[in-house]
């Protein structure tokens, strides 16, 4: 009977020690590196979501990459949403600090980005709540770079960084 409870004394210890050095470092992990989110509508289509409502894409979101706020154009990135602070959004970067955009339905129909700002599109052109709507997002805002999707399976690939050629900038500055 002892060595019973000597043996379950050991698993709790053992148990313990491993819960507590693996949960901070899962959590520090999906707070720092990377973690994976669900697509959810259709203003990434045919990016993500081709099936519209019928399947969610699932993608890697690196946070890494964006820790020193590099981004370029055409990376698809997670951001809070400058509208609704409780509410993560999925878009394509079009243009970046000092470079002149022309606008879809935006109240200018050209805007230079400001410092410290990018500008974002949906791939559904009228179908994204984008900078069409709010204008500039602040570099401050991004979350995380989607790189790959991881389901459904039969979608599983690596999302490249590819700028629509519609929209190019109208003029890139230069760094």
């Amino acid at each position: 009977m002892a060595q019973s409870q000597a043996w379950v004394k050991r698993y709790l210890k053992a148990f313990c020690k491993g819960f507590f050095v693996a949960v901070p470092v899962a959590v520090t992990f999906l707070d720092r590196v990377a973690c994976v989110a669900r697509v959810e509508g259709a203003s990434m289509q045919p990016s993500l979501n081709p099936g519209g409502s019928q399947s969610s894409d699932v993608v890697l979101l690196n946070h890494w990459k964006v820790r020193n706020f590099e981004v370029h154009r055409g990376d698809i990135v997670s951001l809070v949403s400058p509208k609704n602070p409780e509410q993560k959004i999925i878009k394509r970067v079009i243009a970046l600090e000092g470079d002149i955009v022309r606008t879809i339905g935006h109240k200018n129909r050209y805007v230079k980005v400001p410092r410290g700002h990018i500008w974002v599109e949906g791939d559904h052109h009228g179908h994204s709540f984008d900078s069409n709507s709010f204008g500039p997002v602040s570099l401050g805002l991004l979350h995380a770079h989607a790189t790959h999707i991881l389901w459904p399976p039969e979608r599983w690939q690596k999302l490249e960084s590819v700028l629509p050629p519609e929209r190019l900038p109208v003029r890139i500055q230069e760094d």
